[in-house]
C-alpha cells in the first residue's frame, strides 16, 4: 500500500506538471516539495506533510476537490481548503482573507502556511541576489504591497501561534523589506 505522503508526492507532481515558479523558473514541483521539507522538519504528522505538498493544487491546477479528498482524505482537503485563495475577490481583500482564516485555523494550517511563507521569502531572496531591483516587476502587486501583506501575517502569527517558524519568517521579512535600501 502506498502511504499518504507518496500519493501526496505522486498527485502534487502530476498536477503541477509543466508549471514553472515565476521568480527563478524552477519547476513549480521543487516549491510544495521545499513547504513539505519545512512542516517535516519540524515534526508535524503525515497528514501535514501531504498538505503542505498539495497546499497549491486547487489553486492553481486542475485537481478538484473530489479527487484531492478521494486521494488523500478529509484532513488535507481541510487543510488545502483554508488555504487556498477565493479567486472571485481582488488580491487585496484575497490577501485581508487570508489572514484572517489562518488567524483563526488550527496549528496544522499555521504550519503549512507558514513554511509556505518561509519558502516564498528565500526565493525572493535568492532571486533578489541574482536580479536585483527587477524582482519586484515579477510579482502582481509592487514591493510596498506585497510586503503590506508579509507584515500582516507575521502581525497575526506572532500574536496566535509562538513556534520557532514564525520568527524565521519574521526575519526573512525584514530582509524583504531592507532591498533596495
Amino acid at each position: 500500500m502506498i502511504d499518504l505522503i507518496d500519493r501526496a508526492i505522486r498527485l502534487a507532481v502530476a498536477a503541477h506538471e509543466g508549471q514553472v515558479r515565476k521568480g527563478d523558473g524552477d519547476p513549480y514541483i521543487v516549491h510544495p516539495v521545499a513547504v513539505a521539507l519545512i512542516v517535516a522538519q519540524y515534526g508535524f504528522s503525515e497528514a501535514v506533510i501531504a498538505a503542505a505538498l498539495c497546499h497549491d493544487v486547487l489553486e492553481d491546477t486542475e485537481v478538484t476537490e473530489d479527487e484531492l479528498r478521494d486521494e488523500l482524505g478529509d484532513e488535507v482537503v481541510t487543510i488545502v481548503k483554508l488555504l487556498s485563495y477565493d479567486e472571485g475577490i481582488s488580491w487585496e481583500e484575497q490577501r485581508k482573507r487570508y489572514v484572517e482564516v489562518v488567524r483563526r485555523a488550527p496549528v496544522e494550517v499555521k504550519a503549512v502556511s507558514t513554511a509556505d511563507k518561509i519558502h516564498n521569502a528565500r526565493s525572493l531572496i535568492a532571486t533578489y541576489a541574482e536580479r536585483g531591483p527587477a524582482t519586484w516587476s515579477l510579482f502582481t502587486r509592487p514591493k510596498h504591497i506585497k510586503l503590506w501583506f508579509e507584515e500582516e501575517m507575521v502581525k497575526m502569527l506572532r500574536e496566535t501561534w509562538q513556534h520557532p517558524m514564525v520568527e524565521e519568517y519574521a526575519r526573512l521579512v525584514e530582509v524583504m523589506k531592507s532591498l533596495d535600501q
